[in-house]
């Protein structure tokens, strides 16, 4: 099957980045974090389960978010994620590595352009 061209994998990172700054607003069940990244991007970036779900279980062993048992807004059980004291330090030590990175990034692609 081809690739579609307007989908990219996200780098490495990017998920866990995206995952903690929409945490760090408010704790929320998986579902809701999928249709939170996909609003806020105005539909350019999609999370799918299968990186989400294992994305949050590696997160959950590096204490970066913790869990408890709730109830989603159609009454069934759901985990809800909430961001921990060491996910905030892991999410401002990531914020400023990525915004070198796209620094770096800009700088290239302006240079291509002259």
């Amino acid at each position: 099957m081809a690739k579609n061209p307007e989908h990219r994998d996200l780098f490495p990172g990017a998920l866990e980045v995206m995952i903690l700054q929409s945490l760090r607003l408010k704790p929320m069940h998986g579902y809701a974090l999928v249709k939170h990244i996909k609003q806020v991007s105005d539909d350019l970036l999609q999370v799918e389960e299968g990186s989400l779900y294992p994305a949050l279980q590696r997160m959950l062993k590096e204490g970066w978010l913790e869990s408890e048992t709730g109830t989603s807004s159609k009454g069934r059980p759901t985990r809800i994620y909430r961001l921990t004291a060491a996910g905030i330090r892991h999410l401002e030590s990531e914020v400023v590595s990525f915004e070198r990175m796209f620094a770096g990034f800009t700088r290239v692609l302006a240079a291509a352009k002259t």
